[in-house]
């Protein structure tokens, strides 16, 4: 029975995050189906060459799911390299500009804008976790957003877990704030998994063995006797 139990968790371990990454393709897969054109790719694209309905649907959707991924990191890309030239900061600066005069659109445009920013910064000290003494000798993890408020303090987010895309902005003083000694990957890892593991330990057996004895060896042992 302990080795049931054994082999039966071991396979949920190795299992569970793949089919979590399989859900999460699974639902981004649809999202884009969702809003994408069907003159991406026509429904006759592959009448000449599949026969079957079911099958050529499934892949012509899957042809405008996979074109529609190029075409936005081709756009990205594309629109980096003009972000880099004299041409692109003028035409940023008035997207900024005309984003910034409408009042509902100002919040969305500039908490996205920051967030993307610091997102894809290549800063290693934006990627440092700290922890934040939120009460006596109750600490959290934070991270830095490389920002500051008006008086100097620093900003820090502290995520809720196992959901890191909420949590709260904490003004503190950098004085106070201590580093982990640790990677981002790690830090973001405890907290995503409410503590009961990290990033670090992939690949590393911590486990306690035991030693299970079966009833057929336990049979033989008593008829020796």
């Amino acid at each position: 029975m302990a080795s049931w139990k054994r082999d039966f968790s071991r396979g949920l371990i190795v299992l569970a995050p793949i089919l979590v990454i399989g859900y999460l393709c699974y639902v981004l897969y649809g999202f884009v189906d969702g809003f994408t054109p069907d003159l991406l790719v026509p429904e006759w694209f592959l009448e000449t060459l599949i026969a079957n309905e079911m099958v050529r649907t499934r892949l012509t959707a899957l042809l405008r799911v996979a074109v529609s991924g190029s075409l936005l990191l081709g756009l990205l890309y594309a629109t980096g390299l003009v972000a880099r030239t004299a041409l692109g900061a003028v035409v940023e600066r008035a997207i900024d500009t005309s984003a910034n005069a409408l009042p509902g659109v100002r919040v969305v445009y500039n908490a996205s804008k920051t967030a993307a920013e610091t997102a894809v910064n290549e800063q290693t000290e934006l990627r440092q976790p700290v922890k934040l003494e939120v009460w006596d000798d109750v600490w959290m993890t934070a991270f830095k957003t490389g920002r500051s408020a008006d008086d100097g303090q620093g900003l820090y987010f502290v995520p809720t877990s196992p959901n890191v895309t909420s949590g709260f902005l904490v003004e503190a003083d950098p004085d106070e704030v201590e580093q982990l000694d640790e990677p981002f990957e790690r830090a973001l890892g405890r907290v995503i998994s409410g503590g009961f593991g990290n990033g670090s330990e992939v690949g590393r057996d911590d486990s306690v063995s035991i030693d299970v004895i079966d009833g057929i060896d336990r049979t033989r042992d008593e008829d020796g006797k």
